[in-house]
């Protein structure tokens, strides 16, 4: 390997992109291309990127399946960052293999950790926990012990344990600082801001207040009955009731919950249920089956009490009854949530996350591209949308092993 491609290595490993392109920008050799894309990928230009590890692939021929495969590696993390999730996971399958196959484990590794990551921006939270507590990364370079670590502390966030988020970011920082890394540095960084941002609005008889995430942990901790606007689900104790699937019965036990200890009125109870303001006899027939349907629901956590002017939630044994909403509590939350990133998103990678039709995906960027709070560039199937402008470095491709320059 000539000094250049080496200190354009270098200089990529250290998050220096305009150092190695000064190095390797005129230069179409195989390396050279794919020192090339990565550096491209650092500074945001992902279209551009994934031309030139493509080239790179094709350049270095079949009798180089590692450095193909490496090739792979990065296009692959390029289209995670550009969220085009299907082929992501169709490049780390063959990429993995191969690695493996040569005894690249390192890099194999690496694709599993993209994959982790992948299935966490889709939602699949069970299946991430389940692979990476499968990982193994104690003997694997520093930099891949830092993204274990990250990868470890998402996952806590997202299962609200605090303690075992802020203990992963603790270890992640340690690798990233033994690693050299300046991305992967801001990455934990980043990730520890979050941690002392508000997580939620807690909602209670006493009024409403921003929570971090360690006081939401707390509160699942005790004995108090949490009715969950993040998950959609009612915890009490150890037991969970999600209710994701029912969304009429839901917003029935939200409404009663935040007006616990006190009876909910029909009218409201019909409104959040079944949004008309003109409720008939049909509306409150269909209530009272609602309700029935709720209390078969919960027992064993709460029940429900008809009164006079509507319904009552009963807590047992005198528990209280708390409300956990989102921060940016409206319909459009959990799309707001993803793009919140400062990644660029198409529709259809949006709709995959959030489990829904493309068109409904659509109709809500729309909604709030008018309001101002999202703005959208590219055309036709090139169209992305952002909360911010388009990051002058993407965070996410850290890259810790370069293709073809090990």
């Amino acid at each position: 390997m000539d000094s250049m491609i080496t200190a354009a290595a270098l200089s990529l490993a250290h998050g220096d992109p305009l150092g190695a392109l000064s190095r390797v920008a005129l230069r179409d050799d195989a390396p050279a291309l794919a020192l090339r894309g990565i550096a491209m990928a650092q500074l945001g230009d992902l279209a551009r990127a994934r031309q030139l590890v493509r080239r790179a692939a094709r350049a270095f021929g079949a009798r180089e399946a590692v450095a193909r495969a490496r090739c792979q590696l990065a296009e692959a993390e390029i289209a995670l960052a550009a969220r085009d999730f299907d082929t992501c996971a169709t490049l780390l399958a063959d990429a993995c293999r191969t690695l493996d196959a040569h005894g690249d484990h390192a890099n194999a590794a690496h694709a599993r950790y993209l994959e982790i990551r992948r299935l966490l921006l889709t939602g699949r939270l069970d299946d991430a926990e389940q692979r990476l507590a499968a990982l193994d990364a104690s003997g694997l370079p520093r930099a891949l012990r830092a993204a274990h670590e990250l990868t470890a502390a998402g996952i806590a966030v997202r299962r609200m344990r605090a303690q075992a988020a802020r203990a992963a970011l603790v270890r992640a920082d340690a690798h990233a600082r033994a690693a050299g890394i300046a991305a992967l540095g801001a990455e934990v960084e980043w990730a520890a801001r979050l941690l002392d941002a508000p997580a939620a609005r807690l909602i209670t008889p006493d009024g409403q207040r921003d929570v971090l995430l360690d006081e939401v942990e707390r509160l699942m901790a005790s004995t108090a009955l949490v009715v969950d606007g993040c998950l959609h689900a009612v915890h009490h104790r150890a037991q969970e009731i999600p209710l994701a699937r029912r969304p009429v019965l839901f917003a029935l036990v939200r409404a009663l919950a935040e007006a616990w200890p006190h009876d909910a009125p029909r009218e409201m109870l019909i409104l959040a249920a079944f949004r008309t303001r003109h409720p008939d006899e049909t509306h409150r027939a269909r209530l009272r089956v609602e309700m029935g349907r709720l209390r078969s629901v919960l027992r064993g956590a709460a029940g429900v009490r008809a009164t006079p002017r509507g319904f009552q939630l009963v807590a047992h044994d005198g528990h209280d009854v708390a409300v956990l909403v989102r921060p940016v509590d409206d319909d459009h939350a959990p799309l707001l949530a993803l793009l919140s990133d400062g990644e660029a998103w198409s529709s259809s990678a949006l709709a995959q996350a959030l489990g829904t039709s493309q068109r409904t995906v659509q109709r809500a960027l729309e909604t709030l591209a008018a309001g101002g709070k999202i703005q959208a560039f590219g055309q036709a199937r090139a169209r992305r949308w952002a909360m911010l402008p388009l990051p002058g470095f993407a965070t996410s491709l850290l890259l810790p092993s370069a293709p073809g320059v090990q």
